[in-house]
């Protein structure tokens, strides 16, 4: 079975439910994983996305903040959803496809503005959160599993616009750096866009701060596609569409995707 799966901060799915559904139309992934979904569950709206065939969902939703969700084309049912670091956020929900591969999709907490735990209790927490993924998924190797979402922070040095620049700004810190390789080694995870695309400059989010980000280009890769590498090798045609960060009304995030067959 061939299927395409894409990952995305929506970063409020009922402000940007006309987005969705264009990405649906014209692209029409058959998984997509949506972040940052800002709603309740019961109030994500369905019915547009159903009618376009995405009738299976599991999310974890919350008024405002957070939130995931995916959407599928694929019978699914969903296996997990944890709370990692205790937080009480809805960061992370899990479902299994009808060919037994499990799709894991997060949103790692951002960390807020300084680097410093001891002064930033958010950085605080989502260094927590990523021992705690790092400790799952050693204890629990995971295997026929695909991980995606927006995970806060892009590893490379070719991931950002300048990495010299970007050492001590949250994202790609050493720090985080090194957190985010230690759960990546604990489930022996493959980054499959950067399998695919080897090497370049390669981002996946640029800031509303800058008026005119597509001529200023200073973006970061933070969001990813891995798989265990069982089904590493079969993946394949990752991509991120950079145009839809300049669609109308856009997420500061553009959709990033792989297809797997399976």
């Amino acid at each position: 079975m061939s299927f395409t799966l894409a990952t995305w901060n929506i970063n409020s799915v009922r402000l940007r439910e006309e987005i969705v559904l264009r990405l649906m139309r014209e692209e029409a992934p058959d998984v997509l994983c949506l972040q940052e979904c800002k709603s309740p569950v019961d109030k994500i709206p369905l019915e547009g996305f159903q009618a376009l065939g995405y009738t299976h969902m599991v999310a974890r939703g919350q008024k405002g903040y957070n939130g995931v969700a995916i959407f599928s084309k694929i019978p699914m049912t969903e296996v997990a959803a944890y709370d990692y670091a205790g937080l009480g956020h809805a960061r992370h929900i899990a479902g299994q496809l009808e060919n037994g591969v499990t799709v894991h999709n997060f949103y790692v907490p951002a960390g807020g503005d300084k680097p410093d735990r001891a002064v930033n209790e958010k950085f605080g927490q989502k260094l927590d959160y990523l021992s705690d993924m790092r400790d799952a998924f050693a204890a629990d190797k995971p295997q026929k599993a695909i991980l995606v979402g927006d995970l806060n922070i892009a590893p490379r040095e070719d991931d950002v616009w300048d990495h010299k620049k970007l050492l001590k700004v949250v994202s790609h810190t050493p720090i985080e750096v090194e957190s985010l390789e230690a759960v990546r080694a604990a489930g022996d995870w493959v980054d499959v866009t950067r399998a695919d695309i080897p090497a370049g400059l390669l981002y996946s989010w640029w800031s509303y701060r800058s008026p005119d980000w597509d001529t200023a280009d200073k973006g970061r890769r933070l969001d990813h596609v891995w798989a265990t590498p069982d089904i590493a090798g079969k993946a394949h045609g990752s991509r991120i569409l950079r145009d839809v960060r300049g669609w109308e009304k856009p997420s500061d995030h553009a959709p990033v995707f792989a297809t797997f067959d399976i």
